[in-house]
Formats: C-alpha cells, structure tokens, sequence
C-alpha cells in the first residue's frame, strides 16, 4: 500500500554532518505526517524528528533539538532529515516511517508503514 525507502546513512566524523531522504510512494495520499526513529543496538526505537505535511509542523526529541532539521517536499512525497554535529551516541539506524494520524506522534505504533532502515555510524 505504502512503500518507504530510506537512503543517505553511512560514516560521519563526530562534529561532522549528514543528510538522510526518506521517499514514500503508493497509496500516500493518506498519509498526514512522517517521521524519523532510530535504534541503537540493545535500545528500543526512539522517537527523532516529525513532520506534518499540512503546514509543514515539526517537532523534535530533546537529543537531536537544534542539530537536526526535518523537512519535507509534498509534491515529492519526500522528506529528510539533515544531521549537524553529530555525535557518537546519535550512531543507529534510522528509520522513516509515515502516519495516517491527523495528530503528530513520538510513539512507533502510531505509525503505519516503515522503511528498512538507514545505517549512521559515528566515528572519533
């Protein structure tokens, strides 16, 4: 029904910068946020970044507050999240997932259809 691909993940120096896509294609039209998870080895999935894609509404965790930036295109179905000094503990894979919930959401079962993930890894 949705199909959600993840691209952009790989090695980045502490300090250093990193900008993930998230492309969502099929029946999007129901869609009305997306958002960004991540999880790190031995830790459940955490909450990153959100968007809506009426008026373009975002919010963010406490950790990544100020480093990194959601945006999205509509037209494209396509949202990213840029990563500005990245630190170690921001090493996971992350996640994009989307949401048919007229209100945003931090919890992973509010959202209905995910991608496979994208690999950061943080380095020095």
């Amino acid at each position: 029904q949705v199909r959600v691909v993840e691209s952009g993940g790989g090695l980045v120096q502490a300090g250093g910068s990193l900008r993930l896509s998230c492309a969502a294609s099929g029946r999007t039209f129901t869609n009305y946020h997306m958002g960004w998870f991540r999880q790190a080895p031995g830790k459940e999935r955490e909450f990153v970044a959100a968007i809506r894609w009426s008026g373009d509404n975002t919010h963010y965790a406490d950790s990544v507050e100020g480093r990194f930036t959601i945006s999205g295109d509509n037209a494209k179905n396509t949202v990213y999240l840029q990563m500005n000094s990245v630190k170690r503990e921001d090493t996971a894979v992350y996640y994009c997932a989307t949401s048919a919930h007229y209100s945003s959401s931090d919890y992973p079962h509010d959202y209905d259809y995910w991608g496979q993930g994208t690999q950061v890894t943080v380095s020095s």
